[in-house]
């Protein structure tokens, strides 16, 4: 075998494991950088308008990869199976409990929005976030996934149920851009799930 030949499956090899080092601590990054999704998008007029009924939004739940601060990536162009997390960068509370803040807030512009708490008779509506990570296509190319489970239910009943998914492009291939990514995939995602309530109610 050439020298050469031989020596191309190990730069590749290298390079792969550099990006993996580069990943997790995140040199561009500031050290011990909190990120969340930001302020929310502005509302039009056609989002404010109002609900028919007020409707009760648990928080959103998540398995247990998922209950921490961590800023998780994948390195889809490495192996499609295995994820890293940042070492310099995290989130300011577990991702779930950022969506369901941003969904409550959002669903709180077109009508009343309570908490299962709350002793008032109204559909019910549950979230299961499934993902949430940045994925790289490549060492420069990456992008935003979220993914939820919804289900709606009245008095025990179940109304509708639906799976919903959104990404969206990162301007930089760090976390600072996987942040912005994110926030964009999970007020498309919003978006989606607010639509479909309104079809289902």
């Amino acid at each position: 075998m050439p020298l050469a030949d031989f020596n191309r499956p190990m730069a590749l090899a290298l390079a792969c494991i550099a990006m993996l080092a580069g990943c997790a601590s995140d040199p561009g990054a500031t050290p011990n950088a909190r990120y969340d999704l930001g302020p929310p998008p502005a509302a039009s007029a056609a989002s404010v308008a109002p609900a028919p009924a007020p409707i009760k939004v648990l928080a959103v739940s998540a398995p247990r990869n998922l209950e921490t601060d961590a800023f998780v990536y994948r390195l889809s162009y490495v192996d499609a199976q295995r994820t890293g997390a940042y070492a310099t960068s995290h989130w300011t509370m577990p991702p779930a409990q950022l969506l369901t803040q941003r969904l409550r807030d959002a669903l709180s512009a077109r009508g009343p929005v309570l908490t299962g708490a709350d002793p008032v008779r109204a559909a019910l509506l549950e979230v299961e976030l499934t993902g949430f990570e940045q994925v790289f296509d490549a060492p420069g190319q990456s992008h935003g996934v979220v993914s939820v489970r919804a289900t709606l239910t009245q008095q025990g009943r179940v109304l509708a149920q639906r799976a919903f998914a959104a990404s969206a492009p990162a301007p930089s291939a760090d976390a600072s851009g996987g942040a912005r990514a994110l926030a964009a995939a999970s007020d498309d995602l919003i978006g989606q799930l607010s639509a479909w309530l309104a079809a289902s109610r």
